[in-house]
């Protein structure tokens, strides 16, 4: 298989990870490569456990659970600790330093960012914080084309300056990480 990429998008419930997940599998979907996106969270409202996952092939997946992530996105560290163990060695775990606090990476590479506190200090809503979060996820990664997860996110949520400055933002970040 040339391309298979396994994705977790993890948080708490009220943070946009299922919305985070959806909108990278569209971004996938739009450079003409499968994608398969399944969720599950607590039955809390807001506070519970999010989970996202995301498959993207140029292939057609018949199995729909990530078994064992290249790329895990933990927002929370009830998520970091319940999915880090089950990255692929040589993947990349990427948390939100405003509410982690990482242990030591083993065999993945690990970048700790200030997703939420970034969505707070340059858009003034937290809310943005899974958009800053996939701007730098994809910057990171290469999972998809910026372009297409623009496009996903304004055929979404719309053009709203404040998306595609959340997302531009999550970019500048990553960036900044090396």
């Amino acid at each position: 298989m040339s391309y298979y990429r396994e994705i977790c998008l993890s948080g708490s419930g009220g943070q946009g990870i299922i919305l985070a997940g959806i909108l990278l599998a569209e971004a996938a979907i739009l450079e003409g490569r499968y994608a398969l996106q399944t969720q599950s969270y607590g039955p809390e409202a807001r506070g519970g456990a999010s989970r996202a996952e995301v498959i993207i092939s140029e292939e057609f997946v018949d199995y729909p659970h990530v078994q064992q992530p290249d790329v895990l996105l933990a927002m929370s560290q009830e998520a970091y600790e319940k999915y880090v163990s089950a990255v692929r060695p040589g993947g990349l775990v990427l948390v939100d330093a405003t509410f982690v606090q990482p242990d030591g990476a083993a065999s993945y590479k690990q970048i700790s960012l200030p997703l939420t506190e970034t969505a707070r200090q340059r858009l003034g809503k937290e809310i943005s914080a899974n958009l800053v979060a996939l701007g730098a996820l994809v910057r990171l990664t290469g999972l998809v084309r910026p372009e297409s997860l623009q496009q996903a996110v304004t055929g979404r949520l719309g053009s709203a300056p404040a998306n595609l400055a959340a997302l531009e933002a999550g970019r500048e970040l990553a960036e900044s990480a090396g």
